[in-house]
């Protein structure tokens, strides 16, 4: 347990930070699985409706920091690919 106030102060931002990383990390995950689940149906206007909020959680998600800019990319990348696969 913490015994300074510096360390009583990191320790109560730490619990602050988890609780909205994980927030924001459900949240794009419900927002991704959303675009699969349009994917997998063939709605082709769906899917892109579903693609532009998407991307745009995920880069809300790496400029916070919650989700690796790299791994933000690709997933972007990966979702627009098959999106655009519907033909």
């Amino acid at each position: 347990m913490a015994n300074h106030p510096s360390a009583e102060k990191r320790n109560r931002q730490r619990i602050t930070r988890t609780v909205r990383n994980r927030a924001v990390s459900s949240t794009v995950r419900t927002y991704v699985k959303r675009v699969h689940a349009a994917i997998d149906a063939k709605d082709k206007e769906g899917a892109k409706k579903a693609l532009a909020t998407a991307i745009s959680a995920l880069d809300k998600s790496a400029t916070k920091g919650v989700t690796h800019k790299k791994a933000a990319s690709r997933t972007i990348s990966r979702l627009s690919a098959a999106v655009h696969k519907l033909g």
